[in-house]
């Protein structure tokens, strides 16, 4: 028994990966309606525009989560449902409100707390056809605090907030390589906009300000009343030197996780961005006003910590190119010995290494001071999955061992080397829009039945979860 008493653990899921009904009830569009209608952006060719039709579906979900025995749910907000246009000065959507308000509701009453994502990607597109979105230094903080301050007010039954899920992904893949909405990229066979080497750094240093000015809206306004608590959503893989015996690649592993994790968290624990970031990046990195440190400095009540996966780090020499965003290095799966890091899924990025997971969650918390964690998402896909016959995907051994030993691996990260877990939120609930990959990858503990009738069928990963918790967190 290692977890502490009152740990929380369950599922966790997406807006426009699972709700579907995008004109329904006054909701506007999202960059990543208007990204996925784009031929050739979408693998399948599909959308979220139906999904999982969890927008309709509330109650069989809730009824799901409940069967599964989980005692908390992390989903997020569809920021255009509640101001479909996006904007501070713009008209506030009461319907929307009140789908998200009757859910938690719900939720609260079978028993499960709510974790609330403000931000999962779907941007209002209407932000960014009018000043250009995340690019915004001025705007966008502006407007993400007005709607977070409309969130607040609307449930504070909501205990625990998150402000951004993982701003690395909607910089980069969003403005870098343009593999997700908005999809920027210096590439002109790809977009006709965007420029690689500067945009990333700009939107990821205004969604660090828009989260700080989140953050103060609630300490200042709701906390005192409410209680609660507030933190931003940050993701990042375990990295292991190709060659141990060569100092560079292991420097290269700190460098890797700095790039991806330390580029937010350290502004938000520090008050400063990394230093091999701003070695490498030059003047192409924003420089924080005092206004911006104070906002964002200390603006973490937790960590939110998403993670999957396990890269060899082997560094590069000479100059990186411009539009370089890991730090000068190459990510591979087999080491100079020839070991390999994990086996295969559908997803090309992610070879299950659980020890991985007990080693990056001891990295952040010697980094970091020892913070609160919870675990916002961990979880697989399985090569193939899509293809295999009912039957078989329910069986789905090699999700329910992912989860044993990365759960395992986070249970000794919390009894043997003192890193303070609180909770654990598996990805995802269901099987679900995966974005550019549409719905030929499968992350669900559950299956869901697209094509007939949206049937969830629970797989053998769903149910294990409870008693490989219970086996875990202590008794009174």
């Amino acid at each position: 028994m290692s977890l502490p008493k009152d740990f929380y653990w369950g599922f966790a899921t997406a807006a426009y990966q699972i709700e579907g009904s995008v004109e329904e009830d006054g909701r506007g569009p999202s960059i990543w309606d208007t990204f996925s209608a784009i031929p050739g952006k979408i693998a399948d060719g599909s959308s979220g525009a139906v999904a999982c039709d969890s927008y309709k579906r509330t109650h069989e979900d809730i009824e799901l989560l409940k069967s599964l025995g989980a005692n908390s749910y992390r989903f997020s907000i569809a920021w255009s449902r509640i101001i479909p246009l996006g904007g501070r000065n713009d008209p506030i959507n009461q319907k929307g409100i009140d789908h998200y308000v009757k859910f938690v509701d719900d939720l609260l009453e079978a028993g499960i707390t709510p974790f609330i994502t403000l931000f999962h990607w779907d941007l209002p597109d209407a932000l960014d056809k009018r000043y250009g979105g995340l690019l915004n230094r001025e705007e966008l903080p502006l407007d993400f605090e007005n709607y977070a301050r409309v969130m607040f007010k609307a449930i504070p039954k909501c205990k625990h907030w998150i402000t951004f899920n993982e701003p690395f992904c909607s910089a980069i893949l969003g403005y870098n390589s343009g593999y997700f909405a908005p999809g920027h990229t210096s590439d002109r066979s790809r977009s006709v906009v965007g420029d690689s080497a500067r945009e990333p750094w700009i939107a990821g240093h205004n969604m660090l300000v828009a989260h700080g000015r989140a953050v103060k809206v609630y300490r200042e306004e709701f906390k005192p009343t409410n209680g609660g608590e507030i933190g931003i959503t940050l993701n990042g893989d375990a990295t292991y030197p190709w060659d141990p015996s060569d100092p560079a690649d292991v420097e290269a592993c700190d460098r890797k996780i700095e790039f991806a994790i330390s580029w937010f968290a350290d502004p938000i624990y520090f008050g400063h961005y990394p230093e091999s970031m701003r070695k490498q990046l030059g003047d192409r990195l924003p420089t924080f006003t005092d206004e911006e440190v104070a906002l964002v400095k200390g603006s973490n009540d937790f960590y939110g910590m998403n993670h999957y996966t396990a890269n060899y780090v082997k560094h590069k020499t000479g100059e990186p190119p411009e539009d370089d965003f890991l730090g000068n290095l190459e990510l591979l799966f087999y080491s100079k010995a020839g070991d390999c890091i994990g086996p295969e899924t559908q997803s090309f990025w992610l070879r299950p290494h659980a020890q991985g997971f007990r080693d990056l969650l001891n990295w952040l918390s010697k980094r970091y001071g020892r913070p609160k964690i919870y675990v916002t998402e961990n979880g697989t896909s399985l090569k193939g999955e899509n293809d295999l016959p009912l039957e078989e995907i329910l069986n789905d051994d090699f999700r329910v061992k992912y989860f044993h030993d990365y759960v395992h691996a986070m249970a000794k990260a919390v009894e043997e080397d003192g890193v303070d877990v609180r909770g654990y939120l598996a990805w995802s609930l269901l099987d679900n829009y995966e974005w550019a990959e549409g719905f030929e990858t499968r992350f669900g503990v559950t299956f869901v039945d697209y094509v007939n009738n949206q049937k969830r069928y629970p797989k053998k990963s769903a149910k294990s979860m409870k008693a490989l918790f219970d086996s875990l967190i202590k008794k009174d």
